[in-house]
């Protein structure tokens, strides 16, 4: 198979000075956008104008206590317009941005502060002790400011007056995001102001067709990847507007909030989209006003791609991206969706499907994922080892499993460090996962390889169910014998309430793995 490229469609190339803040905010003010609409919440609407004297006070703060550029800078903040001042005042001086879940646990809270040693922190005000001690061990304990606090909020109005973007190089590190942690501890992936400048173009303006008439609204929040490009970077690029809400994510909230804002593109994910198609008012939902959805994250499998065409008749484009790459380079077009695929290659970037030895494999057979293109990650923050491995020359080498089908549309077949060898033949366990989910009585599921007493790997299957019982976790195991190859059944189907989830809200499967 040869590899799939395509050719770069940036209009120019980028300046060799770019900092993120003002190529994404303030230059929107030089356009004459000042006064858009930038940021709409359940009580007040941002402009442009506004949003930029938020980072500059944001800014003043860190410049006031001596925090200084490409020094770390945790943002832990929910989904409010403080984040978004925040980060780009993180950015407008110069420091490296954080992004790290606000409501991740104790202790995955003083992982990231022990691994990532910040200067400081804007963390919530209603949590501060907690992060206090999440803290603890820092070699240098960093300022932390509690944003929300009365004295945080007289001192950030006191901060005022211009600040000039720091000269950032485009290639200087801008932001820290971390991988998803489905099998160990999250990586800091450090991304250059080049990187997200580049998706923006890329996917953002090519593949979503972004423009300055959008309103865009998120199902994950803006610490992750996948968020803060679609749901924050990219309409900003454009001079248009984000919805946001700290709330916690319901099928419920996203309803009201669809209502309340009538966003035109609508950014989820898989587990969302099948809360959304099973709530029992999906029917009474009017989501005419979206022209398009995403999803990410996750697989997203046909027959949950189907339901959701069949509630709401929105166009939902799935795609693949990563941290590594800044964001997503697999989708499907608009008007050229492919259900049960992750569509084609986004412009800009070079794909290839490699065996072990790292030879390319042919069209329909699965391979390792290597991606190639200019907004690849610097590096895994203090991790030369994982570096060296994941970063290959202009390569970056993925986890993930595809197969490449004759029209050129790829489909996701799992971790490679999921793939189980049963009965000495490959399983991917989305295969299962999918035939599973085609069954009426499963609503999510999750399969892992567990070693049985002989020392051999079988799968098992993590269920989510309607009325779990063990007549269904024969009828399913009966029901997959009759749809797939017999070596690939579930030996054992293990009912739960809920799946667990990782700090970006993918399946737990090394959770699960412990659970056998």
């Amino acid at each position: 198979m040869k590899i799939q490229q395509s050719t770069p469609t940036l209009k120019t190339e980028l300046p060799e000075r770019l900092n993120l803040c003002s190529y994404l905010l303030d230059a929107r003010i030089t356009e004459g956008h000042g006064a858009r609409a930038a940021i709409r919440t359940a009580t007040s609407i941002l402009n442009f104008s506004e949003v930029k004297t938020l980072s500059e006070n944001y800014a003043r703060i860190l410049a006031r206590d001596n925090i200084k550029p490409k020094e770390r800078v945790i943002v832990v903040l929910p989904d409010t317009p403080d984040f978004v001042g925040a980060l780009f005042g993180v950015l407008r001086l110069g420091s490296i941005a954080v992004l790290v879940n606000p409501d991740a646990p104790k202790d995955l809270l003083s992982y990231f502060f022990d691994y990532v040693q910040p200067a400081a922190a804007f963390v919530p005000a209603n949590r501060f002790e907690l992060f206090r001690a999440a803290t603890s061990r820092c070699a240098r304990l960093p300022k932390l400011y509690g944003v929300g606090a009365s004295e945080f909020s007289s001192e950030l109005e006191m901060s005022t007056g211009d600040i000039t973007c720091f000269d950032s190089s485009r290639d200087d590190p801008a932001l820290l995001s971390f991988s998803g942690g489905t099998t160990g501890r999250p990586k800091g992936v450090m991304q250059a102001h080049r990187s997200f400048a580049i998706t923006t173009h890329l996917y953002g303006q090519n593949v979503l067709n972004i423009n300055k008439q959008d309103i865009t609204i998120s199902v994950p929040k803006l610490y992750f990847g996948y968020a803060t490009g679609s749901n924050l970077f990219f309409p900003f690029s454009v001079g248009a507007s984000c919805v946001l809400f700290p709330e916690r994510c319901t099928p419920e909230r996203i309803f009201d909030e669809i209502r309340r804002h009538r966003p035109t593109v609508f950014v989820s994910v898989p587990n969302m989209i099948q809360q959304m198609v099973s709530h029992e008012e999906a029917a009474l939902q009017d989501l005419s006003c979206l022209r398009l959805a995403t999803s990410a994250g996750e697989a997203l499998p046909l027959k949950l791609h189907k339901r959701w065409l069949s509630t709401f008749n929105v166009e939902l484009l799935d795609g693949l991206g990563s941290s590594e790459m800044s964001h997503i380079f697999l989708s499907n077009r608009s008007g050229a969706v492919v259900p049960g695929t992750l569509g084609k290659v986004v412009p800009g970037f070079n794909i290839k499907l490699c065996d072990d030895r790292g030879a390319e494999v042919v069209d329909g057979e699965v391979g390792r994922l290597w991606v190639c293109g200019k907004s690849r990650a610097i590096e895994y923050w203090q991790q030369a080892k994982e570096t060296m491995q994941a970063f290959q020359g202009e390569w970056y080498i993925s986890g993930d499993m595809l197969r490449r089908r004759s029209d050129g549309n790829y489909v996701y077949c799992g971790r490679a460090d999921s793939m189980l060898k049963v009965n000495g033949k490959w399983l991917a366990p989305g295969e299962l996962e999918n035939c599973l989910l085609t069954h009426p009585a499963v609503r999510e599921v999750a399969v892992v390889g567990v070693v049985n007493d002989t020392g051999l790997v079988k799968p098992w299957a993590f269920v989510v169910a309607d009325a779990p019982s063990t007549q269904l976790g024969a009828e399913l195991q009966a029901f997959t014998k009759t749809r797939l190859e017999s070596y690939k059944y579930p030996r054992k189907i293990v009912f739960l309430k809920v799946l667990p989830r990782t700090h970006l809200g993918k399946v737990d499967r090394g959770s699960l793995a412990k659970q056998t």
